[in-house]
């Protein structure tokens, strides 16, 4: 294999590299420039996605739409104060240390804030001048430069919730019903016509939806980088491990089939997958290679594309460029746990020693929304561009869309999401279609020996890997949001010290803690951490499972929960310690990669500073990188501390300032409690409204589990993952807690009445008992009211309880506040492992020629595409 040869330019003095402004021609780049001796093959620019770069892309200026309108009047992301955030970082980990180790850590901070501290953090204010946010860069080099599998490490999943209508919940019309509802929300984004995310009337930033649809992670030898297609019309179909395509949309993003037409697709894409024995295509079935490390992907897309327009190569440019994957499964699980399961990794069933599992009929480079035989569907997306928040608000969207749109049959007056819809494509000229193929073809790749074994050992590997995780499912119903509401907690922090009570339970011992908090006010915003285990926390769990007064065990839990809100109000304004620190802790890198290259002679690309791939290790923390492959956070951090603390110690300085006369690593990022705050035991995110069933992912580190929850206004949606860490006992003594807490409540709230609020419907009730009222004869009417004896149910101040046991939600102004403080945070998050706010480009060049390719060589293009695949025959639906 031909050696890699990198090109140096001459080397140049950090802080004159810092000094010099970003070339508006030339954007900073994250992956260093390769030249090979035998380049990889390109499809025609035509054909092939465009790359874009990550930090240095910024949206088109609106033009008279609203999805957009707002986003050059975001606030930037701000830096913290130096101080805070370090006394931030010791409350977070004063209660996870022990006396002497915070002792350490204490002084590895005062150290910090005397030498290298402040000089960074100027540093650092310096980087972000004309950027959208300080962390952005460093953010997207740690997770394009992430080596392991992205199936269980990165890729989250929601479990979308049946179809209303019993009658539409089967396999095809399921499909059919979601992919017309998800293209009317590609082309509501597409006209800038989707109505922006807001928090209390703020404005959310609304980039990610532009990087939502005809995206793939595509790797490469220097680490993967993000293509898009923004012009994509089709969509990409996966059954039994098959693949198969259609276009779907015109040159104006209007829907050009009908749900009849799509489905009639989809009944002949399965008709003709089942005519080939699932054996026989399991072994052919190229998407388990997208479950590959990414270095040994890198190179098998190499062998893909190794002749230019060759059908191998024009295939996998076709599930590129996809709008989306749509995974036709033919197995139906019957279980929540098992539901979940699939739809993050897939099912491993092997017979007569050929895998014959779902795990094989996915594609994890790019949004996939899988439907089962029984028409249970969900939603597993490529993290990198996208968060949670964003993804739910698709799925939200879509399930919303396809509910109205039932209703519009019965009634055409029921109204729609979408400021305006595609016309009928019943009733439109074909001829205005375009340049199209509405039949579904099916892309027939070449497979050659290396493809067959690299599928084999990429499925043995997958195999491995989902026998190694293992899920549970709780769907708490004695109660949820309202009547946590009710007690006046916040749904959040109740549930979060629910979490830390349960494994207190089990381990006796407080672990490291996260759960992310949406930062999208800010331009390009995306998450700051929220630290779970606090001093109150802790606390709250010593007093619960002692023998103390129920009064005792409820006021250490409200203190708990008054101080998780004020976190979260802080880090929703940016103001954590986790982000600040990782970004001074790269910008260190930084800095002394390019003094080590000066003194060599060399000088690496630069990205505004220097090379972008110094900083860039994956390895960095578990919070932002889900490693689900068995090596825990606290190995990651070590290693990437390790390799820093080896590069510095071998080189001399060339400078007097502090920064620059030392190389050792900083003592803040050498010390235990860095460690310690990036070894994540609990990761937790809650994301979700009545839209999903479920919604999770795999576990952070090999000792840690993985929750994603769900609260409900009467119930509480939990699936937990772990590598076979009891998890089933977990989720049962979580169960046992949230019984107990409860039956705790009432007693506080029989014997004292304090805390327990009511609707002002109830209050009517509250004013008018013991007043006995004058009727006059315009009242004499109301008389039979008076009948009868009030019935209080034993509550305080006559409330009543509901069926479940619930107490009628509160509206007064310390319940209001709780309640939209968890509606701003928590009822609409969502999960996190990482930044990417634009996508990576690898040649510039490469980019503007995809732009202002002309129409003739677009045309050529689609006509060549429609030969791409063997055209099926449509059957009978």
């Amino acid at each position: 294999m031909p050696s890699q040869v990198r090109i140096f330019t001459s080397p140049k003095a950090f802080g004159e590299t810092l000094a010099l402004p970003l070339r508006g021609g030339d954007p900073p780049k994250s992956q260093p420039e390769v030249h090979l001796d035998n380049p990889r093959p390109t499809i025609s620019s035509t054909l092939k996605a465009r790359q874009y770069s990550m930090a240095s892309y910024r949206e088109e200026k609106p033009k008279g739409g609203v999805t957009f309108a707002q986003q050059d009047k975001l606030p930037t992301l701000p830096i913290p104060d130096l101080e805070r955030t370090c006394e931030r970082y010791l409350a977070a980990l004063k209660p996870l240390q022990g006396p002497r180790e915070h002792a350490e850590t204490k002084n590895a901070v005062q150290e910090f804030l005397r030498n290298e501290g402040p000089e960074l953090n100027e540093k650092l204010k310096k980087y972000a001048e004309g950027k959208s946010s300080y962390i952005e860069q460093f953010w997207y080099d740690s997770y394009l430069n992430f080596d392991n599998p992205v199936v269980l490490n990165l890729n989250p999943f929601f479990l979308l919730e049946d179809d209303p209508t019993p009658a539409r919940n089967n396999q095809v019309t399921r499909a059919a019903s979601l992919i017309v509802s998800a293209l009317e929300f590609v082309r509501a984004v597409r006209r800038e016509e989707l109505p922006p995310d807001t928090v209390k009337g703020t404005p959310l930033c609304m980039h990610q939806y532009s990087r939502l649809f005809g995206t793939a992670r595509v790797p490469t030898d220097a680490g993967c980088q993000i293509e898009q297609d923004p012009d994509s019309k089709h969509l990409v179909v996966m059954c039994h491990g098959q693949f198969y395509w259609f276009d779907v949309l015109d040159d104006n993003s209007d829907l050009i089939m009908t749900e009849k037409d799509i489905a009639i697709n989809l009944q002949t894409i399965l008709d003709d997958a089942a005519q080939t024995p699932i054996q026989e295509a399991a072994k052919g079935a190229l998407g388990v290679l997208s479950t590959e490390n990414r270095k040994v992907w890198s190179g098998l897309r190499d062998v893909l594309t190794r002749e230019p327009g060759s059908n191998n190569a024009d295939c996998l440019s076709i599930v590129d460029t996809g709008l989306f994957v749509v995974c036709l499964d033919y197995t139906e699980s019957t279980t929540a746990a098992a539901l979940c399961k699939n739809m993050l990794c897939g099912t491993s069933e092997i017979e007569k020693g050929v895998q014959i599992g779902t795990c094989t009929n996915r594609w994890y480079d790019k949004l996939q929304i899988i439907v089962c035989k029984n028409g249970s569907a969900g939603i597993n997306f490529e993290h990198t561009g996208v968060d949670g928040h964003t993804v739910l608000r698709f799925a939200s969207d879509v399930y919303t869309d396809t509910i109205l749109r039932f209703a519009r049959t019965i009634n055409g007056k029921a109204p729609t999401l979408w400021a305006s819809t595609s016309p009928d494509p019943s009733k439109r000229d074909p001829e205005s279609f375009g340049d199209v193929s509405t039949t579904p073809h099916k892309l027939e790749w070449d497979m050659i020996p290396e493809l067959r074994i690299a599928v084999r050992f990429a499925e043995t590997r997958l195999a491995d890997l989902i026998q190694q995780n293992e899920f549970e499912c709780l769907d708490f119903g004695a109660y949820g949001k309202n009547f946590i509401t009710s007690m006046g907690f916040s749904p959040d922090a109740f549930v979060q010290m629910a979490f830390q009570a349960a494994y207190y339970g089990l381990y006796g011992r407080v672990e490291c803690t996260y759960e992310p908090a949406m930062t999208k006010m800010f331009h390009h915003g995306r998450t700051e951490a929220i630290r779970t285990v606090s001093e109150e926390a802790a606390n709250f769990v010593q007093t619960f499972w002692a023998d103390n007064p129920a009064e005792q065990k409820i006021e250490a839990l409200r203190q708990a929960c008054q101080r998780h809100v004020t976190n979260t109000r802080d880090c929703a304004k940016a103001q954590g310690c986790d982000r600040h620190l990782y970004a001074l802790f790269c910008l260190w890198q930084r800095l002394v990669d390019a003094d080590v290259s000066s003194n060599d002679g060399y000088s690496s690309p630069v990205d505004g500073m220097s090379d972008g791939s110094f900083g860039s290790s994956p390895n960095h923390s578990s919070e932002y990188l889900v490693d689900g492959n068995g090596h825990n956070s606290h190995t990651a951090v070590s290693s990437s501390t390790s390799a820093a603390r080896g590069r510095s110690s071998s080189n001399g300085s060339r400078s007097s300032s502090k920064l620059e006369k030392q190389h050792s690593l900083p003592l803040i990022f050498a010390d235990s409690g860095w460690d310690k705050l990036n070894t994540t035991i609990l990761s937790t995110s809650n994301c979700g409204n009545p839209c999903l069933r479920h919604f999770g992912f795999g576990p952070v580190s090999g000792d840690g589990f993985g929750i994603g929850y769900i609260i409900k206004d009467e119930t509480i949606s939990i699936c937990v993952s772990s590598k076979h860490r009891q998890t089933r006992r977990f989720v049962d003594t979580l169960e046992s807690y949230l019984l107990e807490v409860r039956r705790i409540l009432r007693i506080i709230g029989n014997n004292k009445g304090p805390g327990i609020k009511h609707s002002r419907a109830r209050e009517v009730d509250d004013a008018k008992v013991g007043v006995k009222p004058k009727l006059t004869h315009q009242h004499s009417s109301s008389r039979h009211k008076l009948r009868g004896r009030l019935i209080t149910g034993g509550l305080p101040n006559g409330g009543q309880r509901g069926m479940n046991g619930s107490i009628s939600p509160t509206d007064d102004s310390n319940g209001s506040l709780m309640m939209s403080e968890d509606d701003e945070l928590g009822g609409y998050g969502f999960f996190d492992a990482g930044m990417l706010l634009q996508a990576l480009k690898a040649r510039h060049d490469g980019y503007e020629n995809g732009e202002t390719a002309n129409g003739h060589e677009r045309s050529n293009t689609h006509a060549r595409r429609r030969e791409i695949g063997k055209r099926l025959r449509l059957a009978d639906y």
